[in-house]
């Protein structure tokens, strides 16, 4: 299980077929005045395309990647993709960092130069973290065609064995949002003395929570949100999680449906107050799609959304967790609980931290935020 250097270097002819079909896209019609109320909006995405197809470099994003260190290790059956990023400092802490879906280790592009190398941004070299950032098993270049698909378990096993089994590291910090934040809590329900801390920005177990006879303001607030999230939010979840497979033929033959999915989704859920380049600069969203179009992964990143309707993620249930956690509350989250729904299944919260912007990307939208909290929660636990 030796790590293999890896290198992004996308075929010309996988550039040159995407242009072919940028330049020949059939476009929907549009309720007239809709903008965004039922999806995407139509001037906006042909805004879109029109720059991805005359102005986006991809080369230039790829060489951007290609300046953190990237190795595939065979794992948990396939080829895993991973960015290994040393610390800079006397004592860097081994961190792994979990990304969610429609997102990539692209959302950690700004945050992983703060955290590795604090005193080139002005910080204490002795809060440097080396990190371990994986593409998810099935996204991106952790896929391949075919090949298994792991669940959240099988990916907390797989990480587990990648930090320890492969790169040597005992103990280790973890963080994560999204699926990432489900696959790290798993590992710390199944891992604890493995682990330094838990450090989470998204906390979407405490959906099966039970509702209390009393609820306190806060807990109103909470559930009256994931009512309406229920309500008004989830599709994407439904056929995600019961066809994804009838939703993969569209998405992997059409590039501007692959970036209608994932854009809708980068809007609604970031702190952007509907203009979603407030957040994320055209560049930016485009290499995120990319990583889905140019690796034919869109499918594969389905299957989490499947097994967790399935019953096969165990990760909910059983003993609360008891490693140090912290949480870094953004006020654009999709869901935010208050502490006391958290307390019941996060026995060892040490740190809670609510801050005045950012949404469900925070390592995206906030890096700063993300560091200075991880920086803070760990600067004691680096043993």
């Amino acid at each position: 299980m030796e790590p293999r250097p890896f290198t992004v270097r996308v075929p010309d002819e996988t550039l040159t077929d995407l242009h072919e079909r940028l330049a020949r896209v059939r476009w929907p019609d549009e309720i007239p005045g809709s903008g965004w109320q039922y999806g995407t909006d139509l001037a906006y995405l042909k805004e879109l395309v029109g720059y991805w197809r005359e102005h986006f470099d991809w080369r230039a994003q790829e060489a951007q990647l290609n300046e953190f260190r990237q190795f595939r290790v065979p794992l948990a059956g396939i080829d895993l993709h991973f960015v290994h990023q040393p610390g800079v400092g006397p004592n860097p802490l081994p961190l792994l960092l979990c990304h969610g879906w429609p997102g990539s280790i692209w959302e950690f592009h700004r945050l992983i130069p703060l955290l590795t190398d604090p005193a080139r941004f002005g910080g204490d070299p002795a809060d440097a973290f080396t990190v371990v950032a994986p593409s998810l098993p099935g996204y991106a270049f952790s896929f391949a065609p075919n090949q298994p698909r792991p669940d959240r378990v099988q990916m907390a096993n797989a990480f587990v064995e990648l930090m320890t089994g492969v790169l040597g590291y005992d103990r280790f910090a973890v963080q994560g949002g999204d699926i990432g934040a489900q696959v790290v809590i798993r590992i710390a329900a199944a891992y604890p003395e493995r682990l330094t801390g838990l450090h989470l920005n998204f906390l979407s177990r405490l959906s099966a929570v039970e509702r209390p006879g009393g609820p306190t303001p806060e807990e109103t607030r909470y559930f009256a949100e994931l009512d309406e999230w229920l309500r008004e939010s989830t599709g994407y979840q439904w056929i995600q999680g019961t066809r994804p497979q009838t939703l993969a033929y569209g998405l992997t033959d059409s590039p501007v449906g692959m970036a209608a999915w994932i854009v809708e989704k980068l809007r609604a859920w970031s702190d952007c107050d509907g203009d979603i380049e407030r957040r994320f600069s055209k560049d930016e969203i485009l290499t995120n799609v990319m990583l889905y179009w140019v690796t034919g992964a869109i499918n594969s990143s389905f299957w989490p959304y499947y097994t967790a309707r399935h019953g096969d993620w165990t990760a909910a249930v059983g003993p609360p967790v008891s490693v140090p956690t912290a949480y870094l509350g953004l006020p654009h989250e999709i869901m935010r609980p208050p502490r006391s729904l958290a307390e019941p299944i996060f026995a060892n919260i040490q740190r809670w931290t609510e801050v005045d912007r950012g949404g469900h990307f925070a390592a995206w939208e906030e890096p700063e935020a993300v560091a200075a909290d991880l920086r803070a929660f760990f600067h004691d636990r680096r043993t």
